[in-house]
């Protein structure tokens, strides 16, 4: 949707859901790709799986193309993280990676209820290896502090994308 498009990742707790509303409230146009974009699949074929499970969380392939194909929003950012990540991050003009410390990423995670991801004891232990390992995240994203209060986070990624942010 944007002439530029963003990729916002990061290990759930890191903040995308929170940035993307910020970034809307602000009047930009974000997608969060985890509410708009994601189904369960395989992430190679994209073929439809029944169940839950944060290996197969991807991400509709031809939508993010033809999102980013469409040049109506002068900058759209994408936020959320997908498993097929490999299929269409080649189209974005950059990522950045929402990186929190451990005690941060702990209570953030410890307020989570149990019905959203994140919420049960065995997806915390999933999201706190991912988080010790970074084997979830892209590796050449431009790493975003994002224990920083949700408005200076904010004003870094239109920074970094050179904008000036919206009133």
């Amino acid at each position: 949707m944007g002439l530029r498009n963003y990729l916002i990742e990061g290990v759930s707790g890191t903040g995308k859901t929170s940035v993307c509303k910020e970034l809307r409230r602000r009047g930009y146009h974000a997608i969060n790709g985890d509410r708009e974009l994601a189904y369960q699949g395989d992430p190679e074929t994209g073929e439809p799986l029944d169940g839950l499970g944060h290996e197969h969380h991807i991400w509709r392939v031809d939508d993010v193309r033809a999102l980013v194909a469409n040049h109506d929003e002068p900058v759209t950012f994408f936020c959320g993280g997908s498993r097929n990540l490999h299929k269409f991050v080649d189209l974005f003009d950059g990522v950045f990676v929402l990186e929190v410390d451990w005690d941060t990423l702990n209570r953030r995670l410890d307020g989570r209820p149990e019905d959203e991801w994140g919420g049960r004891a065995a997806e915390r232990e999933l999201i706190r290896r991912l988080h010790r390992t970074t084997s979830d995240t892209p590796k050449t994203g431009t790493p975003i502090d994002a224990t920083a209060p949700l408005a200076n986070v904010v004003d870094e990624i239109l920074r970094q994308v050179t904008l000036s942010p919206a009133t």
